[in-house]
């Protein structure tokens, strides 16, 4: 079997944090969240990252990132294109926004032979959730046997604005249902969501998918299917701002009995950038972890 690959989402617009926030500086040595990721992925045993971008974006991404990261990690760029959808459907006059991390998915199709990890660019995970999925992703992962890092949702909220989260149901350790939840905060210390208009209450302790999952190259084939299923309605009913996401796509193939799903878990803390108020935490977090030797200076010495 071949070894496992990082894949990473970096295709997003950044529409709430106003810019490329996939390659925004958040260390002391001009790195980015994505640095961090790449850098615990090879410590884990991860030997090549590939990431999906916009095409337009390479020459950034080359620039602030894989010229360096390339000396220590084998890296592939995979491009989600706006047009590379199924025949017959055209794309929307005026559309900018991307179809959805399903659809970037299928950017790396032709690319990933192997088991692979798959996790959004903007996400810090912590060291040992990339140890857990690279051994899982080693040792136990089959074609109808997935396996998935979750949080526990009291600690994936910023205090900045809403956020949206794939909520989990697990049962004997397997994932059971996993509903989009949009418009999660926190108020009085709690997790509540916007339904309707009315504010319900979250529990702290709901598991929720951060997009951190390992497959195989069978959930390619499987997300084809779907997407095509979705887009043909979609487009007539939301034609600039429809979307599919992983956490729907595997809630189908869950719910058909298509595949398993292994609820696996981190000890470490999760954060990230949601919003442009959301960087001076992250900064302060990531530099703290440099001053007590959990990583160098320079990562790509």
């Amino acid at each position: 079997m071949e070894k496992p690959t990082l894949v990473i989402l970096a295709a997003g617009m950044g529409s709430r944090y106003g810019g490329l926030k996939q390659i925004d500086t958040v260390g002391n040595n001009g790195e980015s969240i994505i640095d961090f990721s790449i850098y615990d992925a090879k410590e884990a045993g991860f030997e090549k990252v590939v990431l999906i971008i916009r095409k337009e974006h390479e020459e950034a991404f080359r620039k602030c990132l894989t010229d360096k990261v390339s000396k220590h990690m084998e890296v592939e760029f995979a491009y989600q294109d706006m047009y590379d959808i199924p025949e017959g459907i055209k794309v929307p006059e005026g559309r900018e926004k991307p179809w959805g991390t399903t659809h970037a998915l299928l950017a790396c199709r032709n690319i990933v032979k192997g088991p692979f990890a798959i996790c959004n660019a903007d996400d810090f995970y912590g060291k040992d959730a990339y140890r857990v999925i690279y051994n899982y992703l080693k040792n136990e992962i089959s074609d109808d046997n997935y396996g998935m890092v979750g949080y526990l949702c009291n600690n994936t909220l910023t205090d900045n604005g809403t956020v949206t989260r794939g909520v989990c149901e697990n049962t004997d350790g397997y994932l059971s249902k996993i509903v989009e939840v949009q418009k999660i905060a926190r108020k009085d210390g709690k997790p509540v969501y916007e339904d309707n208009g009315e504010w319900k209450e979250l529990d702290p302790n709901t598991l929720v998918s951060m997009n951190f999952w390992g497959f195989t190259p069978k959930i390619f084939e499987e997300c084809e299917v779907l997407f095509k299923d979705f887009i043909g309605e979609a487009v007539k009913e939301n034609p600039m701002k429809c979307e599919h996401v992983i956490p729907t796509a595997i809630g189908t193939l869950v719910k058909e009995n298509k595949c398993k799903v292994k609820m696996l878990s981190s000890k470490d803390e999760w954060f990230g950038v949601t919003y442009k108020e959301d960087k001076p935490s992250v900064v302060a977090k990531i530099q703290k972890m440099k001053d007590d030797g959990i990583y160098p200076f320079d990562l790509w010495k």
